[in-house]
């Protein structure tokens, strides 16, 4: 009982996390309801499959994986130049699947000449801190609004939704706070039944997609096959590097939570996670899907509900396989209401900040790193706010970093950290010398 119940958690933790990206996606290249719900099956199926390849044979950690927010990125961007009349929806979408495929390849390359343990040597806690605090706070914008319902039923906000949403976000604190152990772990999976329950009991629900066919399996090159240029081979690249720091992040805020917990775990290959990474990002572009990486909340959801099980955690992502080749169970969960899956899963998330003041706890006393921590989270938040209006002339790779302030500032981070052990280390040999 007690797997069954946390394998189903894991399910509804996943898929409220991971809706979404691809609706977005759908409604930004003007797709169809049907082609849009062909998208979503599709990335129900990566997702599953890349959790559980990461889990076997890669990082061997309950890591849910998502759509990346770089790739969402790109989506968009390429949206605007179709909007613009430069492509057409289908070159765009065709281009898109070729850059996956080649970052895929830069993947497999870099873990398979074990070149990523340089890369994880740059996560100090300086690092993870800052990324902690950046992405909770990229985040937290669309978690309030979803949770007012701005653009949900309404533009504006919505006092029925956001009162309603209110009172999920005190049960899911309450539950996940509780003494009750059992209402502790499964608190997410309660809040989103009852939450789901009480939106649907005050018709606050959206009319859920129908489906004509029972079974299907999701369409290989569903946008048609591969296109290259050389904007999307340059692009492709520097996201994936970007990705690569993103997937290194990730599984370290994970390692810390274990730590924080003493939990056991198997000591990390991140040349393997990159191999698997590699694998997921080819398999998202063969199946015509927003490739996915794996996602820092999870360490959130573990701290949370306690559930350090990996045998419940790839049962949960069977079941979203499983989903995806069922399209009314797909249109089914797709119909879980935005606000509600924002409120459950809030406490995971801004538990977060918590990890990153605990890896800061150690780095605040000397100059230097106040100064990088407050350097890197200016530039960090400050990215957030720029107009995505006001970079549209500019190139993508630009564009791409820019409108990102999670790797704005968790490069500023690394790099001013570098400079000043660089620095430090100079000025020692000196004085030796």
């Amino acid at each position: 009982m007690k797997l069954t119940f946390s394998s189903l958690q894991w399910m509804v933790f996943i898929l409220a996390g991971s809706l979404v990206a691809p609706i977005a996606i759908g409604d930004a290249f003007n797709m169809t309801q049907a082609e849009t719900a062909e998208l979503l099956q599709r990335s129900f199926l990566i997702i599953g499959v890349s959790a559980i390849l990461q889990a076997l044979f890669g990082h061997k950690l309950p890591i849910n994986e998502g759509p990346a927010g770089l790739w969402w990125g790109v989506f968009t961007v390429y949206a605007g130049i179709v909007a613009s009349g430069a492509l057409t929806v289908a070159d765009g979408l065709q281009q898109l699947t070729a850059g996956m495929l080649i970052s895929g390849v830069l993947f497999l390359l870099l873990g398979m000449f074990r070149i990523i343990s340089s890369v994880r040597a740059l996560f100090t806690p300086l690092v993870t801190g800052t990324y902690l605090i950046l992405l909770v706070s990229q985040l937290s914008g669309s978690f309030i609004k979803g949770m007012l319902g701005i653009g949900y039923l309404q533009e504006g906000a919505d006092s029925k939704v956001a009162l309603t949403s209110l009172f999920i976000l005190v049960l899911s604190i309450v539950l996940g706070k509780s003494r009750v152990k059992w209402l502790r772990s499964y608190s997410i999976l309660i809040s989103l039944l009852l939450g789901w329950g009480l939106f649907k009991l005050l018709n606050l629900t959206k009319e859920t997609m129908h489906s004509h066919t029972t079974f299907a399996f999701p369409e290989l090159f569903a946008w048609g096959m591969p296109e290259l240029s050389s904007g999307t081979i340059i692009t492709s690249l520097f996201v994936g590097m970007l990705l690569l720091t993103n997937m290194v992040a990730s599984i370290n805020v994970v390692e810390k939570a274990y730590e924080t917990e003493n939990n056991n775990y198997e000591p990390i290959n991140y040349n393997r996670s990159s191999i698997m990474m590699g694998i997921n990002t080819w398999i998202a572009g063969l199946f015509s899907a927003v490739a996915s990486v794996p996602i820092s909340g999870a360490a959130g959801f573990i701290l949370t509900t306690k559930m350090f099980s990996k045998l419940a955690f790839i049962i949960g992502n069977a079941l979203i396989i499983l989903i995806s080749f069922f399209p009314p169970l797909t249109f089914f969960f797709a119909g879980i209401p935005a606000p509600v899956g924002y409120a459950t899963i809030f406490l995971p998330f801004s538990s977060m900040i918590g990890l990153a003041f605990k890896e800061y706890k150690s780095e605040l006393k000397s100059e230097n790193n106040l100064f990088i921590i407050s350097t890197s989270l200016m530039v960090g938040i400050g990215s957030l706010f720029i107009p995505a209006a006001a970079l549209k002339e500019w190139p993508n790779i630009i564009v791409t970093l820019l409108s990102n302030g999670l790797i704005m500032g968790m490069l500023t981070c690394m790099i001013l950290e570098q400079f000043y052990k660089r620095r430090t280390s100079h000025v020692n040999v000196e004085k030796e010398g």
